[in-house]
């Protein structure tokens, strides 16, 4: 006994010095980018993101036409607004979508589109007295500009814009084609829009570097431990699907209700989803994310990082890696007395990388187990996007420019459980990178299709830079 507790002891030792070693071997990768100086951003360009907040540019549903006098108003506003975009750059309508062309002199290189969207999301009207200023006012309180699409996701529209029409101010003439492509469905999931403005391209034969689209962020103070800004520039966006779940029963009278009533079985069903998600797991790019972010992080969180084979799942428990599983909404029932013949409930899921709707839809059959409960579509199945590449030059490319600008960033590769109107553009380009520096923090994410919407001002003229030093990066 006293053998094997020496032995047991001297494993347990090894172990901790396995461990050790791997955590203080475990250091930051060294950047040796040098600075810029930012372009001035005039503060005329509030102005000009303020007046095109005011446009009620709203998407509601898929069935619901665009309001053409919003839309087309603020097509005519950008046009003033940017004189020089509008005079040297090719322009093409589609629907209510907007595809500028600033031709390049290389043809040798491959075009790079510029995405954002003109739309929004509507807002709760009993939540507009919460609002610190109207919500498509435009409004400027405290250093702050309020209004839909300060976050999502007219902000980035304004900011290429400037960004453009201060470099073609500057006489910049590039030697590859830039995109600028602005949709205007995107809130409901871009099929008339971007994919649209996709499918033109690819009917003019375009082939295309990358397209780089919102989707991620500067993050301020929500990585625990992390006391440093970390900019994600998310390469693979989760897939998306809803499943309808409808039960159909004998109902009854509830005076005598039965063991396996209508919304207690269709309730049941529900719990055994929550009960029984999808396993965590990583891919490559979560554990290069890891990779660099552990480093700059205190002793213990960095000892979980330098050691995944240890604490693994706990890392992608938070990062949340795995295809999500939310039920969002329910209906059934008539009268409080009477048992429904009907009863139904949808379930949202966001699919990991490497897996399918198609696999999603068997884990509910089988999940649930119920042969009264039909389970259908009722959302568009978005599969996973592919995995950008993280080592490319484009992706380089916007790399250095976050560091030029943003010296003491932790820059790192990402995967988001949103959808973005990148997806059209698979066909015609390998990668798709989705990042602008919006700064996130714990006070306003909620901001994100939510009440009180807003960007700081500084946060606005920093995301401008970004596009001018990315555009300029572009073309060198």
């Amino acid at each position: 006994m006293k053998k094997f507790l020496k032995l047991l002891g001297l494993g347990l030792l090894a172990l901790a010095l396995f461990i050790l070693i791997k955590t203080f071997t475990f250091s930051a990768e060294e950047s040796e980018v040098a600075q810029v100086k930012p372009q001035e951003v005039p503060d005329e360009a509030l102005t000009r993101l303020q007046k095109a907040i005011r446009f009620k540019t709203i998407s509601y549903s898929y069935t619901s036409q665009p309001d053409s006098a919003e839309f087309t108003g603020l097509h005519n506003y950008l046009a003033t607004a940017f004189p020089l975009v509008h005079a040297q750059l090719e322009k093409k309508t589609i629907q209510y979508s907007l595809l500028y062309k600033w031709q390049g002199t290389d043809n040798t290189l491959k075009p790079v589109v510029l995405m954002s969207h003109l739309d929004v999301v509507p807002v709760d009207e009993g939540t507009l007295a919460d609002w610190e200023a109207p919500p498509f006012s435009g409004d400027i309180k405290n250093e702050n500009i309020y209004g839909r699409g300060t976050m999502d996701d007219k902000v980035s529209v304004l900011a290429i814009l400037e960004a453009v029409e201060a470099s073609l101010q500057a006489g910049l003439k590039p030697k590859r084609t830039l995109y600028l492509a602005f949709g205007h469905d995107e809130e409901i999931g871009g099929d008339r829009g971007a994919a649209s403005l996709a499918k033109y391209l690819e009917e003019q034969g375009v082939k295309l570097e990358c397209v780089i689209d919102e989707g991620g962020y500067l993050v301020d103070g929500m990585v625990p431990g992390l006391d440093k800004s970390m900019a994600v520039i998310n390469v693979a966006e989760k897939g998306y699907v809803s499943f309808e779940l409808t039960i159909t029963t004998k109902g009854g009278h509830s005076s005598a209700p039965p063991s396996d009533n209508t919304i207690g079985s269709l309730a049941v069903a529900i719990t055994k989803l929550e009960s029984n998600q999808f396993p965590f797991k990583s891919i490559p790019v979560i554990d290069r994310q890891i990779e660099i972010l552990g480093p700059h992080l205190p002793f213990i969180q960095k000892m979980a990082f330098a050691n995944t084979w240890l604490f693994g799942s706990k890392i992608q428990e938070a990062f949340n890696t795995h295809t999500s599983t939310a039920p969002t909404m329910i209906k059934g029932g008539v009268k409080d007395n009477v048992i429904p013949t009907t009863a139904s409930a949808v379930v949202n899921f966001r699919v990991m990388t490497g897996e399918t709707t198609e696999e999603v839809l068997k884990h509910v059959v089988e999940t649930v187990n119920d042969d009264r409960i039909k389970v259908t579509s009722i959302s568009n199945r978005n599969e996973p996007s592919p995995v950008s590449d993280y080592e490319s030059a484009s992706y380089k490319i916007i790399e250095r420019t976050v560091q030029q600008l943003f010296p003491d960033v932790v820059v790192t590769p990402g995967l988001i459980g949103g959808g973005t109107d990148t997806k059209h553009y698979e066909s015609i380009s390998e990668n798709a990178y989705r990042f602008f520096p919006y700064r996130v923090t714990s006070s306003n994410v909620t901001g994100f299709h939510g009440i009180n919407e807003h960007i700081a001002v500084n946060n606005y003229k920093e995301i401008i830079q970004f596009y001018y030093q990315l555009i300029q990066n572009l073309n060198e």
